[in-house]
């Protein structure tokens, strides 16, 4: 008994030290002063990041910092990866993590980038039927993996009004996948907020998937009808992008995600018409 406390307070220790120099070194990271030539890319490729009021800039271009050293980023199908890839995603990716307490995707090690769309193989979907391959523009693996397409990264970012945007859309598989299940649901502040959570979401889901059966127009993809994971998001491009249109015709559903991310998008839009 004796020993395996000693193992355990041991491993304990260990663990702490580690947590705490990963903490420091973040902390140095997000104090490193902003790269000009990283402001630049964010200024071209992310129209979202003008709207940004100063002090979540600056808090972004911490965060960048630390995603960009922390994660492995590799280029495939021949893409020679630069600093304008990294930057643009590791942006898109970071305004998920405004304003809130952030682990800096703790599941994700590797960033894979594609130069256009790309093939993959042996694809199994949920009724456990293998396709032998499928065209895709992006995707978030559980076991710590997001793939990209770099054209489709681009025209995402550059139109910050399509209701489309691949990085947005992988990086809240991300979260959602936190807790161990790509549900729709990722990991609350309060136990309580999971009430009021499953009974918006879940009603907006089941609205979706008549809209998507009848043909019907709607604000959102039809491929947030697909489940309750791609529905969660769907509705994340669709707050950042479609932020007005979105809180004006699904208020509650808007409010859940504002209080989720901390962040109302739709105040951005309107201070910067009115400064218009």
């Amino acid at each position: 008994m004796y020993i395996i406390l000693s193992i355990f307070i041991l491993a304990l220790s260990v663990y702490s030290f580690f947590k705490i120099a990963r903490q420091s070194r973040r902390k140095k990271l997000r104090a490193l002063p902003v790269n000009p030539e990283w402001k630049k890319i964010l200024e071209k490729n992310l129209p979202i990041y003008l709207k940004l009021p100063d002090h979540l800039k600056t808090e972004l271009h911490g965060h960048i910092q630390v995603l960009v050293h922390e994660k492995n980023f590799e280029g495939c199908g021949g893409l020679e990866l630069n600093d304008e890839i990294r930057v643009t995603v590791a942006g898109q990716a970071c305004i998920l993590l405004l304003n809130r307490k952030t682990k800096y995707y703790p599941k994700l090690s590797s960033i894979l980038v594609y130069p256009s769309a790309y093939v993959a193989k042996n694809i199994r979907n949920k009724n456990g039927i293998v396709a032998d391959s499928q065209v895709r523009l992006g995707e978030s693996w559980m076991t710590g993996t997001v793939v990209l397409s770099w054209d489709d990264i681009l025209r995402g970012a550059v139109d910050p009004k399509d209701g489309h945007n691949v990085v947005l859309h992988e990086f809240a598989h991300q979260l959602d996948q936190e807790d161990g299940a790509g549900d729709g649901t990722p990991v609350l502040p309060q136990y309580s907020r999971y009430i009021s959570w499953a009974g918006v979401l879940g009603k907006e889901f089941d609205a979706l998937q008549k809209k998507a059966s009848r043909g019907t127009k709607a604000l959102m993809d039809y491929y947030g009808a697909t489940n309750p994971a791609e529905f969660f998001a769907v509705a994340t491009e669709t707050f950042f992008e479609k932020s007005r249109q979105l809180q004006r015709r699904h208020p509650e559903l808007y409010d859940q995600l504002k209080d989720y991310y901390q962040m109302d998008p739709a105040a951005w839009t309107k201070k910067k018409n009115q400064g218009a």
